[in-house]
């Protein structure tokens, strides 16, 4: 395990701290109206699309790929790129820098606080997986029974459906409650959804193109990093609609993803297994060193004018199939990927019922409410609830941070 690099933005070196020179996520932000591309140190933001004006640091020596406010005109250069461009940061940030360089990069930091950040890439479509053994086994208790918990296919390949590119969001965006078709007593009836429920996840941010199978290793290879993803999602509408084609609606309304794209190479200090297989993978999502990673999680949720309590705690390493493999047997069949494609784990869980990473498991479908720190309890979301993921790897004296994903659910507007 690597140890804390320091950086002359003594911020950055403060313990507890979500983005030391470690991390260095990318996004894109703006103070006042121009929405430039930034690299989050300590509580700053270094404008970087102000760099490359510059010449202090340019990731293409011809053309400017910093300048359109989002980082897929940078993912496309590839990864030796990826790779030199984070190195020149880093030197540039070091605590061993020239005085000179730290005093020209000042010009170019802003307080993080004075900042609003968006969307820090261009989603080109959306694929939301259903990897966790734990929450796929729990779900499938409450619907089918014990015996018959997992679908005949789940242990052979990862489960996934095509979603919606275009109503992912940015964390801080509210969501609202939507309508649906909903199965009642007398039929189905067009109403708000009362079963609304957040999903904790990952998102694996696909950074380059491929058209046509690709193995485990080279999918490993094009995904350029990862963020936190809240799939939020309407349990009663989706109950009615899934089959037999599956979700539609029911996760339609919005995904929440937090606002830094932790890249893969700052995570890789922290790749591990993916759990052992209890049946032998297929050859081509068999994977050939670990590509899974060590991120504690952890779900907030705060009623409207109260504290906020932790209701779920666990940890990506939780999932059964890793975004590597998930992303190679998406490619499979020949399906073409693009740049900024956006992956999602499907919900983390783990074996405890505080390590559930949804309303749906931690209130068991609502016959086991859950209690809330300020009072109360919750089966599903109520309007006025913020939700909130979080997300660190923990180093040696550091931690990786993704900044807090959060959205707030508003009441129905129809």
């Amino acid at each position: 395990m690597s140890d804390l690099k320091r950086s002359w933005v003594e911020s950055a070196n403060a313990p507890g701290c979500e983005f030391p020179l470690n991390n260095l996520p990318y996004g894109v932000f703006s103070v006042g109206n121009a929405r430039r591309c930034g690299v989050a140190i300590g509580d700053m933001i270094l404008d970087v699309s102000a760099l490359e004006v510059a010449g202090t640091l340019r990731p293409d020596p011809v053309q400017d790929v910093l300048q359109g406010a989002s980082w897929n005109a940078f993912m496309s250069l590839g990864k030796s790129v990826w790779s030199a461009y984070r190195g020149g940061l880093v030197a540039l940030l070091s605590k061993d820098a020239e005085v000179v360089t730290q005093r020209a990069l000042h010009a170019h930091l802003l307080p993080a606080k004075d900042a609003r950040l968006y969307m820090p890439f261009q989603v080109s479509g959306f694929t939301d997986f259903y990897a966790s053994k734990h929450h796929a086994t729990n779900v499938g208790t409450m619907f089918r029974g014990a015996d018959n918990a997992l679908p005949p296919n789940w242990l052979h390949m990862p489960i996934g459906y095509n979603g919606r590119a275009s109503s992912v969001v940015i964390s801080g965006t509210d969501v609202t409650r939507p309508h649906g078709q909903i199965m009642g007593e007398d039929g189905p009836h067009f109403a708000p959804s009362a079963r609304f429920d957040f999903e904790l996840e990952m998102g694996a941010v696909v950074g380059q193109a491929s058209d046509g199978p690709l193995g485990v290793a080279e999918a490993f290879e094009n995904i350029f990093g990862y963020v936190l993803l809240n799939d939020w999602s309407a349990r009663d509408i989706q109950a009615w609609e899934y089959q037999p084609l599956g979700p539609f609606q029911g996760k339609a309304t919005a995904t929440t993803i937090s606002p830094w794209i932790v890249t893969a190479e700052a995570l890789e200090p922290f790749l591990c297994d993916t759990p052992e297989p209890e049946v032998p993978l297929m050859e081509h999502l068999q994977a050939p060193r670990p590509m899974l990673y060590d991120i504690a999680l952890e779900v907030g949720l705060t009623p409207q004018g109260a504290q906020e309590t932790a209701i779920a705690r666990t940890n990506f390493k939780e999932v059964y199939y890793s975004s590597a493999q998930q992303l190679a047997h998406h490619t499979s069949s020949g399906c073409p990927m693009r740049i900024g494609d956006l992956l999602g784990s499907g919900t983390v869980s783990g074996p405890e019922r505080e390590n559930r990473g949804s309303m749906l498991e931690l209130s068991w479908g609502g016959a086991d409410p859950l209690k809330l720190d300020a009072g109360g309890v919750r089966s599903f979301l109520e309007d006025g609830d913020r939700v909130t993921l979080r997300g660190h790897a923990r180093g040696d004296g550091f931690r990786i941070g993704f900044g807090a994903c959060t959205g707030t659910l508003r009441g129905a507007q129809i």
